[in-house]
């Protein structure tokens, strides 16, 4: 009987320009995101869109279990095959928005190179999630990573800088080349940490829901103060004024001149005077 012949290795799948897919090609970027996770063997990583696995079969070696979730059918089948040898690997085809982030252990680390065309709106859904996860380790977009870590009164303050000072610390670990891809993109990327909470109530999700309507309303209208922008969104007016004046924040301020603690003040404010 002649011996077994090992399974050939699937071909790589091409990247679809759909879904927006750039693989990481250099390993050293790898490395150094893996520094930046600070992983423990006890940890669980949360992986959206592992691709062709890079980042994947590394976790599988380092944390005690690693749930992957990936949209495109082809990348699914090919990352079922070359990591089925990894018991600890749960892979899961789906669309991470979807995903039900209440069964993730609490403590979970987030890492992941999110696709350039969804990054903001999976942002924001991991931001809602954030009692269940310990820290994020995400690459995106280098443009959508200054905006996370804006000051007030900069160009690039606004909705996304105030949210995600609000639940988390976020650092921009390092910038990563275009020429790291394949296929290249036009842009730049970047690495962000999210650790820690600042001065959000993780208990008090009704004043998290306060906190939104107020940063949203303030930033639906940029050129226009707070009080007319807050106003072209329907508010009652008196709530708003009442709130600006216990906050002592001038009405004629524009959203991207307050802080994030400024905002808080005024989430309360505001939650005082409906009732």
């Amino acid at each position: 009987m002649s011996p077994r012949q090992p399974e050939p290795m699937p071909s790589l799948p091409r990247p679809r320009k759909r879904l927006g897919q750039h693989f990481l090609i250099d390993p050293n970027i790898t490395r150094k995101i893996l520094k930046a996770a600070a992983l423990s063997p006890e940890d669980v990583v949360f992986e959206i869109g592992p691709g062709r696995g890079a980042l994947t079969q590394v976790l599988c070696e380092r944390v005690s279990k690693v749930i992957a979730v990936e949209l495109d059918r082809h990348l699914f089948d090919y990352l079922s095959q070359i990591c089925a040898q990894h018991d600890h690997l749960e892979l899961l085809h789906g669309d991470a928005l979807d995903f039900p982030y209440d069964t993730l252990p609490v403590g979970t680390v987030v890492i992941s190179n999110l696709p350039y065309y969804m990054a903001t709106p999976l942002l924001f859904r991991l931001l809602q999630e954030r009692d269940r996860i310990d820290r994020m380790v995400l690459m995106l977009q280098r443009e959508v990573a200054e905006r996370m870590i804006a000051e007030p009164g900069s160009r690039d303050y606004g909705l996304l800088s105030v949210v995600t000072q609000y639940q988390t610390k976020p650092r921009k670990a390092f910038v990563v080349p275009a020429s790291c891809f394949r296929p290249v993109p036009q842009v730049d990327s970047a690495v962000v940490c999210l650790t820690g909470r600042t001065a959000r109530n993780p208990t008090d999700a009704r004043f998290d829901d306060v906190f939104m309507k107020v940063v949203r309303g303030a930033f639906a209208h940029r050129r226009k103060t707070l009080i007319n922008s807050c106003r072209e969104e329907r508010w009652e007016e008196p709530v708003i004024r009442r709130a600006l004046e216990r906050t002592r924040i001038d009405p004629r301020r524009r959203a991207e001149t307050l802080t994030v603690r400024e905002f808080i003040s005024l989430a309360h404010a505001v939650r005082t005077s409906e009732n």
